[in-house]
């Protein structure tokens, strides 16, 4: 664990400083604010930051939104001072840390904050084969491409492989390809010079050399664009990156581990994704499997997340009902463990009983939701009630509006009410209303980016 320590905090500074790094953390200090998000932008990078609360814990916290820098903060201050406290959180911080400082609660806030979901429950056979194939490449260097649908838990299991690497005890860094606009992805991969585009006012070191000597994870890697594809296959063949406004390589040493949730064989038959590129990636392919295919996991997996989000939201820690239990089990889970994680957070602050009752686990009642998978029919599919479609009658499916409501409309006007209509019906989710739509995700960002512009009100989609 990296530690960035912002502040004089008169002496004290150095007392929590020495109990980090007898806990093996790795101590960063800076005296302001300023020096901070310079160090932090120069690639001097840490997994959690405690700050003075004299030195505005809500100014640090604006300036990391700004470089787009995702760190947990903390601050700490001397004494009990509750009206700075309050304001620190308020301000954005995680946690306040009253100094002198307490080994035992420093040592458990900065576990709290950084705590690494690298532990994996699968104990199911079909989950087991994966993990021993993860354990058999972890030692090497080869690229590995996890592959699977969203929600399966494909960041973990790329922790899971760096923490059983060699670099193990080198740095992780992760980046979402998916969640960062176009334009700042190769800024944010490869970091820029100073002036070398409008708001470039400093150089920024980007994620391939802040990972050197570690492991680079690049989430969603098959939403990037062609373009970018190309200088990714030459930072991964020649081990080297340039920075955007420099015409000097810099040498990288670092571990690539890239995850999609689309099939990128098909998106390399479409020209969407770069041949060359994907058998470079390519080298070892993890498929991981969907929940509904991993059975004996569930329930395991459903009472740790009611026994984490017991403790986080401080409330007693329930049993999972037998009732429960069954209705959990036969459910589909299309979201797979991120939305088993999210039901089971609702389940344990929604119980009122002695045990986590059925009707605390709220699931969506939908065709794609009965134990089907994305490519199966859901016709001999049975329904978390236990009733399977086809021992009735299908009703017909009445086109309401019909195709003459669509005479006078011009195709962008229908193509832009199909799109918000979808994604309402996602509840804002885009990954689910892409997939329906059959269109990426950055396309149907694009999409609400054009319709914001021309003074749409997209925020009200989901």
């Amino acid at each position: 664990m990296r530690l960035m320590i912002i502040g004089q905090l008169d002496g004290y500074i150095s007392a929590a400083g020495k109990i980090a790094l007898q806990r093996g953390a790795k101590v960063i200090h800076c005296e302001d604010i300023i020096e901070a998000i310079g160090a932090l932008r120069n690639g001097k990078g840490a997994d959690v930051v405690m700050c003075d609360v004299k030195l505005k814990v809500g100014k640090l916290i604006e300036g990391l939104e700004k470089e787009r820098i995702h760190i947990p903060v903390v601050a700490c201050g001397i004494g009990t001072d509750g009206r700075a406290a309050v304001k620190a959180i308020e301000d954005g911080a995680k946690e306040y840390v009253p100094l002198p400082p307490d080994a035992d609660l420093i040592a458990a806030v900065l576990e709290a904050v950084t705590k690494e979901a690298s532990d994996m429950i699968a104990s199911d056979p079909a989950m087991q084969n994966v993990v021993k194939l993860a354990d058999k490449i972890a030692p090497s260097e080869a690229t590995v491409m996890i592959t699977g649908e969203s929600g399966t838990g494909k960041e973990v299991m790329s922790r899971y492989i760096h923490n059983n690497s060699k670099r193990k005890d080198k740095i992780f860094i992760a980046v979402n390809c998916a969640a960062i606009p176009e334009n700042l992805l190769e800024s944010e991969l490869f970091g820029h010079e100073k002036g070398a585009f409008t708001g470039a006012t400093a150089r920024r070191i980007g994620k391939f050399e802040e990972a050197d000597g570690g492991t680079l994870l690049m989430d969603e890697v098959s939403e990037m664009h062609p373009l970018l594809q190309a200088k990714l296959l030459r930072a991964i063949q020649e081990k080297e990156i340039t920075r955007v406004g420099s015409n000097e390589s810099v040498k990288i040493n670092i571990r690539l581990i890239a995850t999609s949730n689309r099939d990128l064989e098909k998106s390399v038959q479409k020209g969407e994704f770069r041949e060359d590129l994907y058998f470079r990636l390519n080298v070892v392919n993890i498929q991981l499997p969907a929940l509904r295919e991993r059975p004996s996991d569930i329930l395991k997996l459903a009472e740790f997340f009611a026994g984490k989000y017991a403790e986080e939201n401080g409330v007693e820690k329930k049993r999972i009902a037998a009732e429960t239990q069954k209705k959990l089990q036969a459910y589909g889970w299309r979201g797979n463990i991120r939305e088993l994680e999210n039901t089971m957070h609702r389940a344990i602050l929604m119980s009122v009983e002695n045990e986590i009752e059925p009707d605390a686990v709220h699931l969506t009642e939908s065709d794609f939701n009965n134990n089907t998978s994305s490519g199966e029919s859901a016709t001999n599919t049975p329904s978390p009630s236990g009733v399977s479609p086809s021992s009735t009658t299908a009703a017909p499916i009445e086109n309401i509006d019909g195709v003459e409501s669509l005479v006078g409309r011009t195709i962008s006007d229908v193509e832009r009410d199909m799109i918000l209509n979808t994604l309402d019906h996602c509840l804002g989710n885009r990954t689910h209303a892409a997939k329906i739509l059959g269109i990426s995700i950055r396309t149907l960002r694009n999409k609400l980016n054009q319709y914001k512009d021309d003074g749409e009100n997209t925020a009200a989609a989901g």
